[in-house]
């Protein structure tokens, strides 16, 4: 569960790094917003400077979760990112912009998947604690 918490991280990280290029005017949206025009316009800035706080929010769902946060929004907010991802790889797939389908569809898909990972392990090892067995999260008597 930690490695897929880290690859979420580092996978979210580079949405974001990518996101806010985009804000700053970088000529890369052929691979972004449908692929229609190089330079986004504003109204397409504005929702890739937003992005970058959505992304932000994630990676701290996916390490509150995979550090064992178990307050609701943590546990509902992992599952929420991985369902919205997965919606993202099909909506990118259906994309006319080749970035799009064949790079973001991909990566939103695994990011989902690993979503999913940090969902259940982090469930996993709640029942593990729970059970009487000493585990790594708790101490053996």
């Amino acid at each position: 569960m930690r490695r897929a918490a880290q690859a979420a991280t580092i996978g979210f990280g580079a949405l974001m790094v990518f996101q806010a290029a985009l804000a700053a005017g970088a000529p890369l949206g052929d691979a972004a917003w449908g692929g229609a025009h190089a330079h986004l316009t504003t109204a397409e800035r504005v929702g890739s400077a937003i992005s970058v706080f959505i992304y932000l929010a994630a990676i701290l769902v996916v390490r509150g979760r995979a550090a064992g946060r178990e307050e609701r929004r943590y546990r509902r907010g992992i599952w929420a990112i991985a369902v919205v991802l997965g919606l993202a790889g099909v909506m990118n797939l259906a994309s006319e912009s080749r970035w799009e389908t064949f790079l973001l569809a991909p990566v939103a898909v695994v990011l989902a998947a690993l979503c999913v990972v940090v969902a259940r392990g982090a469930t996993s090892a709640r029942r593990r604690a729970t059970d009487g067995r000493p585990t790594l999260l708790t101490p053996a008597h």
